[in-house]
């Protein structure tokens, strides 16, 4: 879609109120649209560039955002780690209005598309788009603390499943730079006192939730609060939504405490969006 100032009037949804600020891409006043590009919905009126045959954001990187700005609605700074084109970072800012973001990619061209959807929703006088691997000491200072720490990683070991014939798909896939334990060690590190880290990951099958036990365990981090996600209603979890905190930070008896909210259900057995999922996309501002 061009970037002009009709981009943000959506027909398909002329009922419904669209809300959030108006971002200059949507004003005429963004980047341009290249040919192996798409510029798509993802907040409000925000949009974001991705390549047509590369990675795309899916609901795992909605429902982190979602997540991790739900659990610290009150974040004046915000870490999103592995980065990618952006997604998790950007529903988070669109939701944290007020806060300053610190975002972290490796890999090149993720980073060239997240810094255009920064400059067409508006986002660059409070973004500090870092490139490199979050494991490099480095990449963050020792001192830089946040309040709220994002993450969705990749899932699979390298050589645990087919390649991708994209780069960019692999790496979101595969742990080609960093598993859930090093997600959890870094965001530990630089956690503010009292902040969060949230992030998802899978927990089918049982020994990929343990993993992310683990990682918290490790990492001095105790998971406050996690949520199954079922993808279409009467199905298994596959995944899970993770929200933690150092646990040195928090009261004795929430050390080894943890709170299983009821399972978030994606679509009915009919396919149909799950009425809480509806409302749940209405609140960053999305059409159900």
């Amino acid at each position: 879609m061009p970037a002009n100032s009709s981009s943000f009037a959506d027909p398909t949804f002329k009922d419904w109120a669209k809300p959030g600020p108006i971002p200059p891409g949507a004003l005429g006043a963004g980047p341009a649209l290249e040919p192996c590009e798409t510029l798509d919905a993802i907040s409000g009126h925000f949009r974001l560039f991705q390549l047509a045959a590369g990675h795309r954001f899916s609901t795992d990187d909605v429902l982190t955002a979602w997540y991790g700005t739900t659990a610290c609605p009150t974040a004046r700074t915000a870490l999103d780690l592995g980065s990618g084109i952006g997604t998790v970072g950007m529903i988070a800012a669109w939701r944290l209005p007020g806060a300053r973001f610190v975002t972290v990619e490796a890999q090149a061209e993720s980073l060239r598309l997240a810094r255009k959807s920064a400059a067409w929703n508006g986002l660059l006088d409070r973004y500090d788009l870092r490139a490199g691997d979050f494991r490099d000491p480095d990449v963050l200072a020792p001192d830089e603390r946040f309040d709220l720490v994002l993450g969705s990683p990749p899932y699979f070991p390298p050589g645990s499943g087919p390649k991708s014939d994209h780069p960019q798909k692999q790496a979101c896939r595969f742990e080609l730079r960093g598993t859930i334990a090093d997600y959890a060690a870094t965001a530990a590190r630089h956690l503010a006192r009292g902040g969060v880290f949230a992030c998802v990951f899978p927990v089918d099958p049982d020994f990929q939730h343990e993993r992310v036990r683990a990682a918290a365990l490790a990492a001095g981090l105790t998971i406050l609060r996690w949520r199954p996600i079922v993808l279409r209603e009467g199905a298994r979890p596959l995944l899970g939504l993770f929200a933690m905190s150092a646990r040195a930070d928090l009261p004795g008896h929430l050390h080894d405490q943890t709170w299983t909210e009821p399972p978030l259900t994606i679509r009915t057995a009919t396919g149909a969006v799950h009425p809480e999922y509806m409302v749940i996309k209405l609140s960053f501002g999305f059409p159900p």
